[in-house]
Order: structure tokens, then sequence, then C-alpha cells
């Protein structure tokens, strides 16, 4: 599964390459994918080419969850995943979908690179998965179709699409709006047809799906930062020798900075094109929405996020 036997070129012996099969559900113009052909390239380089990655894109091998559970039995090398629907397998992936536990985008790059970050990746280990690193995806913000969202109340009755994760749903609730799980694939249609008020998520996840020419209103609210997670599966990570290990992690690594330029990149090109296309961008005081959200914190005393969450405030 994890290794291949391919013919040296100009020799007349074989030399084994180790192969990772990598697969995700995004198409090929995001940061991600892009990061991930880095990744792949970098791997190659600093292993001499004993090491290789092959990315399939686009959902060709299944969606996010058969993704996983590929991994979890071995049969697929690597994958990258949302954190937001990680929470369904590991519960300290929910620190992710609180809204407003982090303050800003330095304090959250500072506990995902920190001793909690990487205590949070290894977590995923009891589930058969590892964790080698977070590729950034932005902030995520309410858009609708036919009504500004300034301050919480404006979210009252609104049917918002939500991720598949609990704690996304209770957040929607929380802000007075009607929680309602759909399909990404289904998104655009559900919009249009008004099954859903609105959505939330990030500025080219937005742009690049085509949902701006549907929900004319973007509220840079940013309520919630929600990392993907590049995953392997530990039966192929174990079976790697510690050198292979430690190539490996370092393409990750490196392809973690060159994915997050391209992140922000990408975001102010989206916002752009969006403004250019009739959306009206709202940049909205973010008081209202955090004091509705307090809360929700306090619900959570008593249970193993909320001494996380207690850790990302108070230790960085």
């Amino acid at each position: 599964m994890a290794a291949a036997l391919v013919l040296a070129a100009g020799c007349d012996q074989f030399t084994e390459v180790t192969t990772l099969k990598m697969a995700h559900d995004l198409n090929e113009q995001t940061p991600v994918h892009k990061a991930m052909v880095y990744m792949a390239d970098r791997l190659e380089e600093l292993s001499d080419g004993k090491m290789r990655i092959e990315v399939h894109a686009s959902g060709v091998l299944g969606n996010e969850r058969e993704l996983m559970e590929l991994l979890q039995i071995g049969s697929l090398g690597m994958t990258k995943v949302s954190a937001g629907p990680m929470e369904n397998f590991v519960s300290e992936f929910q620190i992710f979908s609180i809204p407003f536990a982090f303050r800003d985008r330095e304090h959250f790059w500072n506990v995902l690179e920190g001793d909690l970050g990487r205590e949070i990746l290894e977590s995923s280990e009891r589930v058969r998965l590892r964790g080698l690193g977070y590729y950034d995806a932005g902030s995520r913000s309410f858009y609708a179709v036919n009504r500004q969202i300034n301050d919480p109340s404006d979210l009252a009755g609104m049917k918002i699409r939500v991720l598949e994760s609990q704690t996304a749903m209770r957040m929607v609730s929380t802000l007075g709006g009607a929680p309602t799980p759909v399909s990404w694939g289904e998104l655009y249609t559900a919009l249009q047809q008004g099954v859903v008020d609105g959505a939330e998520n990030n500025p080219p996840s937005f742009y690049l799906s085509g949902h701006y020419e549907v929900a004319k209103y973007y509220s840079l609210n940013e309520h919630t930062s929600i990392p993907d997670v590049v995953l392997i599966s530990t039966h192929i990570w174990n079976n790697l020798e510690p050198q292979e290990q430690a190539w490996l992690q370092q393409a990750m690594d490196d392809s973690v900075v060159f994915q997050r330029k391209l992140w922000d990149e990408a975001t102010q090109e989206a916002l752009d094109a969006v403004k250019a296309a009739g959306v009206e961008v709202i940049y909205p005081d973010k008081e209202p929405f955090m004091e509705s959200i307090r809360p929700m914190h306090e619900s959570l005393r008593g249970q193993p996020v909320y001494e996380l969450l207690q850790r990302v405030q108070n230790d960085y």
C-alpha cells in the first residue's frame, strides 16, 4: 500500500521507492492542492527520489469522511480534511469550531504552531490517523442571498447552511439562526432555490464555489478559524523508516509556509473579484457577535473542550 518498486532509470536493477497515495475533495485551483503538489516535489527532492506522493484531487477517490475511513484501514496514505468534521472522530478538534476562541490571526497561529497545536494533531492517533500539520483555511464569515448581516439580530429566522458539526450548528442557533446542514456540492442550488437563506465560509471558498453569484451580501464577522488538517494513516506512518518520516514531516512543514502565502493572495483576489461582481462586502463590529457567543462558551464548563478553550485563551 505504501511502497512500490519501480525500475531505476539507466540501471539494470530495481530500486525501492516509497510512494504515498494522497487524495482530497478540492479542485486543483485551490491553495491546498497547490501546496500538496509542492509537498510532493519537496519530498522527492529531500529524499533524492526515494519517496514520492501521488496527489488525487476533486474527490475522485471519495469525500472527506470516505477518505478518512480509507486511511483508517490503510487503503490510502494521506488526505486533507477540515478540522470541523474531525471533531466527530476526535473531540479535541472541537476547539476550532467554537466561535471566537481565538482573538485574531496571530493568536490563532501561535496556538497551532505551539505545543497545544501539536497535541491536538497527535490526539487523532487513537483513531488511526496521524496529523502532520495545518493548512490555512482562513476565517469563516456569513453570507446571505438577500439580507445584510450587521449584527446577530439579523440572523433571526434565517436558515444558515453549516458544516456537519454539532458545534457549528449550536453556534448558529445561539446567534438566532436556524442551522441547516447541506452538502457542499448541493449548496449552490440550495441557495438558489431558497432551501437555505445563507451560509458561512472563507473568501476563496465563497468565490471559487460561485456562491457569490447568488448570495450578494458577505459579512466579514470572522466567527471561526477552522484550519485544514493533513493526515496520514498510522498504518502507513508506522511502516516508514525514521528517515522517511523525517523527510515527510519536513516536506509537510515547508508546504505549510508555501500554502499560507498562497492563501493570503487567494483571499485578497477573492474579495476583489466578488466586489467587482456586485457583492456587498460588509465589515461589521465583531463585539456584538462575541457578546452573543459568551453564553455558549460558559455552557461548555465541565467538558474537556472547556479546558482546551481556557488554555487557548490564557496560555497564548
